[in-house]
């Protein structure tokens, strides 16, 4: 019966003489501890951080931000796509079609004037 109390050895009280599928008292988290005081320190840490208020206007602001730089990089991707068409039509070879003539007249109108 001393498996059951988790000493392989009759008067051992260390710790080191507890079977390795039996936990310790101080290791199992007892339901009156709400702090969490035995848990591991990344779950101590990351339960403290949902604790913390997070400040409205931080998130609004760095939203803002990214909301602005993917806006920025949206148009500079359609100017270089508009550039990369205009390419195209003055590295053809063979004689522009006339929507192909139009085209190229309205990108370079266009990229000039941005």
């Amino acid at each position: 019966m001393d498996f059951f109390y988790g000493k392989r050895h009759e008067g051992v009280s260390s710790n080191k003489g507890l079977h390795p599928c039996i936990q310790s008292a101080s290791s199992v988290p007892s339901a009156i501890d709400d702090e969490g005081s035995n848990r591991p320190h990344g779950v101590r840490s990351a339960k403290a951080r949902g604790k913390k208020p997070v400040g409205e206007g931080k998130d609004l602001s760095q939203f803002q931000t990214m909301w602005s730089i993917k806006m920025q990089d949206s148009v500079t991707k359609e100017r270089l796509s508009k550039m990369m068409l205009l390419d195209s039509l003055i590295a053809k070879q063979d004689p522009l079609q006339n929507y192909e003539e139009a085209l190229k007249k309205k990108l370079i109108t266009e990229l000039m004037s941005d």
